[in-house]
């Protein structure tokens, strides 16, 4: 065929229209990622986030691994270093990771498991009997996630190494020593193009380690930090285990009952670890893990436990008089108050609600927990007298706080009810009848009220001005705090309820603004409100409606020209910049040495200093500006990270216990800038 010949060919038929597809999803918008590549595009699926709290679960996915040789019974120590550069080194002295040929994937066991999602000891029935990582992604979405990791493994009288660059090995595993050692040594550096934050927090690292340390009997956790000139160490062993936890968790409070009550036994391949002892609270702490995962939301074995507390101290207070015939029974409220538990569960197939494992679900494990909880805490009670003697009279006197409290309580919801919801008379409530966008401001006393009452935005911003400091609520209990007319007139105005009739769906405002004086008096109030909140309103903070106002500390005036500084460091950038010069050494016509602090009113180079100490000092048009302007104010949110920490602060500067507050006092009296006197 000649190449310029032109054959003429019969048009094709033309294809049948489709029916369009809605916004063009069709196969083509499907994209299939490979290895670790998803968890490299989705990471916070994963970890969570990639954050603070991201990159700290990178450490416990490995450290997880450890745990579960422990578990299985064939590691007893645990190192964890943190090292220069932003490296993490985790070892444990278990068997090691293998390391020959894997059947399916034809690579190394090391390989198969540092390199692929769903990998691992935890799915079969070999590997272990129980274990925490119940999807398998760990070490493997660590190795996702990391710029540069290795690891060594000490197994068969051999030392073997693998590096891996974002999730991928350089080469194959390969032995460069011999060893009588056993176990795997993990190092990692988390890729700073993933994560927001690069450093590690070493108080963070040493709280979670040592109550992993409770919750596995028999561990040695250590922990270095290297990073500095003058590295730092610790080391914790327990032999007691939760029991241990307990009398930690405790070491700031007044005990009722001296021995900590302790069980642990197996039933129908589930292991069940107890410890409680009560003190002199007035709320329960409760702790529950499964596999060693924190259960913050519980779940069967919680409410396992629950049950056979409140049927088990009944049934001894009725057979050993504490009720007479014509007494009601101890509530579930009752039992609780001032007890503080923990209780660890050890299963083969964990069911956990949820990708965060936040609560357990296994229906068998609560009646396992029932029964071997009530038959040993039953006879403990038996068998001692004294203690079973002090934890029945804290809860009958929780009993009879109860009914007065729900008396007052009733009192407070009346009110309300009967009035129509009439607000309390100090209220200047918005106009707006929506709370999508509404703010509640609490302040402190008549004068800044009055500020902030003409200055507000009237169509969403209410003001509640409260007289003098609330009630601790730390120190009372509730029928005491219902008596107090502050938080009386602050749980109205809220309109969600209190106790077992909150509702956070009828809050009426979105914002609840903390709103105090820049003084110490100022810092107590607020400390007594976020006490309130965080011991009554918990949800309101877990639902991201409680906020701190952040009030200028300094006005600086030159001419026209207006600044506001709301924190101490940028004040003497501020002066040098709009042109003044900060005194220091001593004045010639001043009989007294200057330290270089500025006071109130003083000018310094043409520039006028006003400090604020109170919100009353502002008039109504500053304290918008300044404080309540969504436009121009700084607000701080108010979050809680870590619940036991978060406890044990309020415990300590707020309980009734003042051997704790004073040393605490005194350990950071030092580091004290800027207290007022």
């Amino acid at each position: 065929m000649s190449p310029n010949k032109v054959v003429k060919k019969k048009p094709a038929k033309k294809p049948a229209k489709k029916a369009p597809t809605k916004g063009g999803y069709t196969a083509q918008n499907i994209t299939v990622l490979e290895g670790l590549a998803p968890v490299r595009k989705r990471p916070g699926m994963y970890i969570g986030n990639t954050a603070e709290e991201g990159l700290h679960h990178l450490i416990w996915e490995v450290v997880d691994n450890g745990i579960d040789e422990a578990m299985a019974g064939h590691c007893d120590t645990i190192e964890v270093c943190l090292l220069p550069g932003g490296k993490v080194s985790v070892s444990d002295n278990g068997r090691g990771i293998p390391v020959d040929m894997h059947k399916v994937s034809k690579k190394s066991a090391l390989e198969t498991v540092m390199t692929t999602l769903h990998a691992g000891g935890k799915f079969g029935d070999e590997g272990y009997k129980v274990s925490g990582g119940l999807h398998g992604v760990g070490v493997s979405v660590v190795n996702a996630l990391s710029s540069y990791m290795r690891t060594e493994v000490s197994r068969d009288g051999k030392l073997w190494v693998q590096e891996y660059s974002e999730g991928v090995a350089k080469a194959k595993v390969k032995a460069i020593g011999t060893t009588k050692a056993t176990g795997t040594k993990q190092i990692f550096l988390p890729d700073s193009s993933i994560f927001t934050v690069s450093e590690y927090k070493f108080e963070t690292v040493i709280d979670h380690l040592r109550q992993q340390a409770y919750l596995t009997k028999g561990i040695r956790m250590i922990i270095k930090d290297e990073r500095e000139e003058n590295p730092q160490s610790y080391s914790f062993y327990f032999d007691g285990g939760i029991a241990s936890y307990v009398k930690h968790l405790n070491r700031n409070n007044e005990k009722k009952q001296e021995k900590v009550f302790y069980v642990e036994k197996e039933q129908d391949d589930i292991t069940v670890e107890i410890a409680l002892q009560y003190v002199g609270e007035f709320r329960e702490s409760l702790y529950s893990f499964a596999n060693n995962i924190h259960t913050v939301e519980g779940g069967m074995h919680v409410m396992g436990f629950r049950s056979a507390l409140t049927r088990t101290l009944n049934s001894y207070a009725r057979n050993n008089n504490f009720l007479k015939e014509k007494d009601d029974n101890l509530t579930g409220d009752d039992v609780r108050e001032g007890l503080t538990a923990v209780i660890s569960i050890k299963l083969r197939e964990p069911q956990f609600e949820g990708q965060t494992k936040a609560k357990l679900g296994n229906a068998e494990v609560r009646s396992v927990v029932e029964s071997i909880f009530g038959d040993y805490f039953s006879s403990f009670l038996e068998e001692n007298p004294r203690e079973a003697k002090e934890i029945l009279g804290k809860c009958m006197l929780a009993a009879q706080a109860r009914k007065a409290a729900r008396s007052a309580r009733d009192t407070v919801l009346r009110k309300g009810a009967l009035d129509g919801m009439t607000l309390p008379g100090k209220l200047s409530d918005c106009s707006s009848r929506s709370n999508e966008n509404t703010e509640l401001y609490i302040v402190e006393g008549d004068s800044a009220g009055g500020s902030a009452k003409q200055g507000r935005n009237r169509e969403f911003q209410a003001i509640l001005p409260l007289r003098g400091k609330i009630l601790n609520v730390e120190r009372a209990r509730i029928d005491k705090m219902l008596a107090n007319n502050e938080i009386k007139a602050l749980i109205i105005a809220m309109g969600a309820g209190f106790g077992e009739d909150f509702d956070i769906e009828k809050l009426r405002y979105n914002k609840i603004v903390i709103m105090t004086d820049a003084d110490v008096d100022g810092a107590h109030i607020r400390t007594l409100l976020l006490t309130l909140y965080y011991r009554y309103f918990q949800e309101i903070i877990k639902q991201g409606h409680l906020y701190v106002a952040v009030p200028p500390l300094y006005r600086l005036q030159k001419g026209k020209n207006l600044e506001y500084i709301y924190k101490e460091e940028d004040l003497e950038p501020m002066i040098k910049k709009m042109g003044g010069e900060i005194k220091s050494g001593k004045d010639e016509n001043d009989d007294d040495e200057d330290t270089g602090d500025i006071g109130v009113g003083e000018r310094v180079g043409k520039i006028n200093i006003q400090r604020y100490k109170g919100l009353g000092e502002m008039n109504p048009g500053q304290l918008w500006h300044t404080t309540m302007d969504p436009e121009t104010r700084l607000m701080k949110q108010v979050a809680i990270k870590d619940a036991e920490k978060a406890d044990e602060i309020f415990e300590i500067l707020m309980g009734g216990e003042v051997a704790p507050r004073k040393k605490f006092i005194q350990t950071r009296a030092k580091s004290v800038k800027n207290l007022d006197i």
